[in-house]
């Protein structure tokens, strides 16, 4: 449905300008120099070249075919060019021009108008007032920002164009990978909705990820929501929770924030796990894309301290995952090859003192205990043995035992990068506290118990909303900040829902003629 905004054979950039300072000029070079290997019109009508390549004054005289627009304009010009596009028989455009209902009243009516001749020419439309599109496989880079992500298996959905330019700069340097990065801007037409049901079948997407402020149509997201959290997961951030940002969020895209308590349930009730940060976004999404999801909530902890073992077991304990008991073979097999001083029980603690033979002999005995399904393996800095050394034996070991998920803290600074980078190599998931790696772990465990729950149909709460409507329009008018009783009652029967009788009493005399 898609297909045309992330695999384009041909790409028409409309506002491509020679000035180097100006947009159109950076979103016609980055498509270049990442390497697109379809052909590349650029549209202005005051040049007969840019960056080598042929201008023309309009879309519509370009000689070939035309697969996805890129809309680079001033508002005002975006309707006719937009018409130009329906007359070429293009039917995808991504719109990065912003003036629109983000800017006010006037923005506001020239996105209405905007969107009805995208709808009259059948156009699908991503934007406006966005970054762009990305597609690493594609070798796509239709967006402004200057440095496309590393090639991965994360599929990226925004609200937030900043935000997308932040994390495409960050990704440089977390070995955090994408295979398509969208920035969504105002929503007009393709919505979180319309990516989710593409990302869905995507093989190059393993993972979704989301920020939003707000959603078109919550029914609609809820139901398909529902089927794709079956297939791979879906993790989204909402902003616009608190007063402040919601008063934000509508004078950043325009959208309604809508209450954080029905988002909250809406994404519990179809299978989206919700990131409260960024940081919670990202590193869930890293160990989603990296490792297998545990079967199960039972956790081994595997340390070379004893400090930092004990925080993690605390953290698990205040979870819904579960410390696992570890078969006598097991304790008889880690007796024999450790120190006397070592924890032989969960959490395991090695102690400092241990080299990397010995090490690798240890953790391989706790990962092949048939009751533990997923391991922490906890590093801190020791002078026996280099982190480097140790984060090998985790990685290979990871790799072996790929049915369980292995979740790495190597702690420190300096002392720890060499071994993280190794870790990074072997697709071990790496985060420098223990708390984080078992909150990790938790929210790939309830991905787990979702996708093993029995499919559920949310009940329909459609209702009369031309009823609901009527009620509120009127108590607007009358100048009601609440619903009165007899009000609130039309609403929750307009839903559905039975209500006892009740009647109007003025006096005690009435109110006992009316309960006889």
């Amino acid at each position: 449905m898609l297909e045309h905004f992330f695999q384009p054979r041909s790409i028409a950039v409309i506002g491509a300008a020679r000035e180097e300072y100006k947009l159109g000029h950076g979103i016609l070079k980055n498509i270049l120099q990442y390497g697109f290997p379809g052909k590349v019109y650029p549209i202005n009508p005051k040049a007969d070249s840019i960056l080598g390549l042929k201008a023309y004054p309009s879309v519509k005289v370009v000689e070939d075919s035309v697969e996805l627009a890129v809309l680079v304009l001033p508002a005002e010009l975006c309707l006719q060019a937009i018409d130009e596009c329906g007359q070429k028989g293009i039917d995808s455009a991504v719109i990065i021009s912003g003036g629109f209902k983000e800017s006010g009243r006037e923005g506001a009516e020239r996105e209405r108008e905007l969107s009805r001749l995208a709808r009259n020419h059948r156009i699908r439309v991503i934007g406006p007032n966005c970054l762009g599109v990305i597609n690493t496989y594609q070798r796509l880079n239709a967006t402004f920002a200057a440095n496309p992500p590393p090639r991965g298996d994360i599929a990226f959905f925004s609200q937030s164009g900043a935000i997308c330019t932040a994390i495409l700069d960050w990704a440089q340097t977390q070995h955090m990978g994408f295979s398509k990065f969208v920035s969504m801007g105002n929503n007009m037409d393709i919505s979180e909705v319309d990516l989710l049901e593409a990302f869905a079948d995507d093989p190059e997407c393993r993972v979704i990820l989301g920020y939003i402020e707000g959603i078109k149509d919550g029914r609609a997201f809820m139901e398909v929501a529902r089927r794709v959290t079956r297939k791979k997961p879906v993790i989204i951030i909402k902003s616009g929770s608190t007063g402040a940002g919601a008063r934000a969020v509508s004078s950043h895209t325009g959208s309604l924030a809508g209450s954080d308590n029905a988002f909250r349930a809406a994404f519990k009730q179809s299978g989206v796990l919700r990131a409260e940060t960024l940081e919670d976004l990202f590193s869930i999404a890293h160990a989603l894309s990296t490792q297998e999801i545990p079967v199960g909530p039972r956790v081994a902890i595997f340390s070379n301290a004893g400090g930092p073992a004990i925080l993690a077991a605390d953290a698990v304990e205040r979870s819904s995952l579960r410390m696992a008991s570890f078969s006598r073979e097991t304790v008889d097999s880690l007796r024999a090859c450790l120190p006397p001083i070592a924890s032989l029980y969960n959490p395991v603690d090695i102690t400092g003192g241990v080299k990397e033979d010995i090490y690798r002999v240890a953790m391989e005995k706790v990962l092949q205990d048939e009751g533990v399904q997923g391991v922490i393996a906890i590093n801190a800095p020791q002078a026996v043995i280099k982190g480097e050394e140790v984060a090998r034996v985790v990685g290979e070991l990871s790799r072996k035992f790929r049915s369980k998920t292995v979740i790495a803290t190597f702690m420190g600074g300096p002392t720890m990068e060499t071994a993280v980078e190794v870790l990074a190599q072997h697709q071990v998931p790496n985060y420098p506290f223990p708390e984080r790696a078992v909150a990790v772990l938790e929210a790939m465990h309830l991905q787990r118990q979702w996708m093993e729950r029995s499919p559920e149909r949310p009940l329909d709460f459609s209702g009369d909303r031309r009823t609901v409507e009527e009620v509120l329009r009127k108590a607007r008018q009358e100048g009601h900040l609440n619903l009165a009783e007899a009000e609130a009652r039309q609403v929750i029967a307009a839903y559905g829902f039975s209500l006892p009788r009740s009647l109007l009493v003025t006096d005690k005399d009435s109110a006992i003629r009316t309960a006889q």
